[in-house]
């Protein structure tokens, strides 16, 4: 039984969850890979591994934006690993036309938060055997873009907006961490959100033209994905974090998000909605 750290990443084959788990498997972290397509995840996990012998990198099949694939996930990383030091919540999406999950919830929603709610809650058990254990999840400034937080809209929108649906899921995402960081007090497990920085990945490679033009033009003035992936490690890895929990993170500083951010009745409130619509 190995003795190294393990932390679990959702969306670890590409872009800043990629760059996350490559440090994190340098710093002496077991990495498990939770990934949507394995073909693409494989030879990552197989460069990450070569360049980091003593540590183990596994890879399991995981769409954050199916309940059911969630589920199966968690059921593998049980039957695995008998502890759970980090959790990443790392998978992200933006997309320009209005689709849906699996279960029928607006795609953006479904993936940016409800996969990584259900995916924590089913790991809670194996987090509480770790050792000082953290969960971090990756929010963004966009979650200021959110406009009127409507809890009855999230999951199936009246009129869908591609910069509001993205914005109103990383709101979700620092709602979320914080009501965990609440719930988990006495587990003594931290719970952090984070905003990566803009990065320069192919992240929003399917938004359309007009976001598309503008991303080219913002190109040089982005992070590299090691810059953006270091606030990720930061709170993942650094000591300086060790009991900070139930905050947002900029360049791996606190940062003072919206207020609706901060509304502890929204975060209650979506709690209990996201409990009903992955069926926890």
């Amino acid at each position: 039984m190995t003795t190294n750290r393990l932390c679990v990443i959702t969306g670890a084959n590409s872009g800043i969850g990629k760059i996350t788990a490559q440090e994190l498997a340098r710093k002496g972290f077991d990495i498990v890979m939770l990934c949507r397509n394995l073909d693409k995840a494989r030879p990552v996990q197989q460069a990450i591994q070569a360049a980091n012998p003593t540590v183990t990198i596994d890879l399991i099949q995981c769409d954050v934006a199916s309940m059911a694939s969630v589920r199966a996930a968690a059921a593998q990383v049980q039957d695995r690993y008998d502890h759970i030091d980090v959790l990443v919540n790392n998978a992200g999406l933006y997309i320009t036309n209005e689709q849906y999950s699996p279960d029928g919830y607006e795609l953006t929603f479904a993936t940016n938060h409800l996969g990584a709610f259900l995916l924590t809650n089913l790991l809670l058990d194996l987090l509480r055997k770790g050792q000082d254990a953290r969960v971090v999840t990756v929010s963004s400034e966009a979650h200021r873009l959110a406009g009127t937080f409507r809890l009855d809209e999230l999951a199936r929108p009246t009129s869908y907006g591609a910069m509001k649906a993205y914005g109103k899921s990383k709101l979700c995402n620092i709602l979320f961490a914080k009501e965990l960081a609440d719930r988990l007090m006495d587990d003594g497990i931290t719970s952090n959100s984070l905003h990566p920085g803009t990065v320069s990945t192919n992240f929003a490679a399917d938004s359309g033209a007009v976001f598309g033009a503008i991303l080219s033009l913002a190109r040089p003035f982005l992070k590299t994905p090691e810059q953006g992936a270091a606030t990720s490690i930061f709170l993942a890895a650094s000591p300086q974090v060790e009991h900070v929990t139930g905050l947002y993170f900029d360049d791996s500083k606190p940062k003072t998000p919206t207020k609706d951010a901060q509304n502890n009745f929204y975060a209650k409130r979506l709690w209990e909605l996201s409990t009903e619509l992955v069926g926890l």
